[in-house]
């Protein structure tokens, strides 16, 4: 079980604000969307929920202590991180690079002991990599070094998962087994924190959006509440097609609103 907050969060980075009052709570068992159009400031605040990005004001907690105050590899342990487009520099093997997500568990000059080889293990096979185990990373396609960044975040075990945009670079299959794998593991108890940008899939996969624009927090609710024509207009300015009822949720932006940038 793990929680996060933050009140009154605010980052400024240089001299522009990025983020301005942000309140949320978030719990065990949610998966949580965050969407808002570019630059909106989603990454920002994931980063400066992990402690990454010190805040210019408010303040982020993780199960009640502030973020500030918990070790770093403490906080990897509560939240597995998944960052956007990683780069890889070293050609280990995908199943060392996934090995890698077991270092918050390891004493310094440690060795990595059978269990932690059997979450490895495990981690390969939830993220659909088992069979690129003996394959340098380096030489993946990006698609397939997407989902072993993936594996490398299950392997830490953490009680939460924080996924800066983990569809990007997938084909639309692998992009449905990502988003049921983040899925399952809301349904399993774990805090689900992800970065979307693809609404069909938030609305189709989160119990609960929050909305950014501008910095601020707009919207904070079920897809149905957040995902409403009026708000996607406002926000985006987009006119989008939009079914929630079903069993397979979809949004599908349709045109330019009229306003700046909009064509006839």
């Amino acid at each position: 079980m793990v929680t996060v907050t933050t009140k009154g969060l605010s980052v400024d980075l240089g001299r522009r604000a990025v983020l301005r009052d942000v309140d949320v709570a978030m719990g065990a068992g949610e998966m949580i969307g965050i969407i808002g159009p570019n630059g909106a400031g989603k990454s920002t605040l994931v980063r400066t929920i992990l402690g990454l990005i010190a805040p210019s004001a408010g303040s982020s907690t993780i199960d009640g202590t502030p973020v500030g105050a918990i070790a770093r590899r403490d906080i990897a342990r509560a939240l597995a991180y998944l960052p956007q487009g990683q780069t890889l520099h070293w050609p280990l093997s995908v199943e060392r690079l996934v090995m890698l997500g077991r270092l918050p568990h390891l004493a310094p000059m440690s060795r990595i002991a059978a269990a932690d080889l059997a979450v490895v293990e495990e981690a390969l096979v939830r993220a659909d990599v088992a069979h690129l185990a003996g394959r340098v990373a380096t030489e993946l396609s990006g698609g397939e070094r997407a989902r072993v960044m993936l594996a490398r975040a299950l392997a830490v075990g953490a009680r939460g998962l924080v996924a800066d945009e983990p569809l990007a670079s997938l084909d639309p299959g692998h992009q449905i087994d990502v988003m049921r794998l983040l899925a399952r593991e809301a349904g399993q108890g774990a805090l689900v924190v992800t970065v979307l940008h693809d609404l069909t899939m938030a609305a189709r996969y989160c119990s609960r959006l929050l909305l950014l624009d501008r910095g601020r927090l707009v919207a904070d609710g079920s897809p149905a509440e957040v995902l409403t024509a009026q708000r996607l207009e406002a926000v985006y300015g987009v006119r989008a097609m939009i079914e929630l009822g079903g069993a397979s949720p979809l949004v599908v932006p349709l045109d330019r609103s009229r306003g700046p940038g909009a064509t006839e």
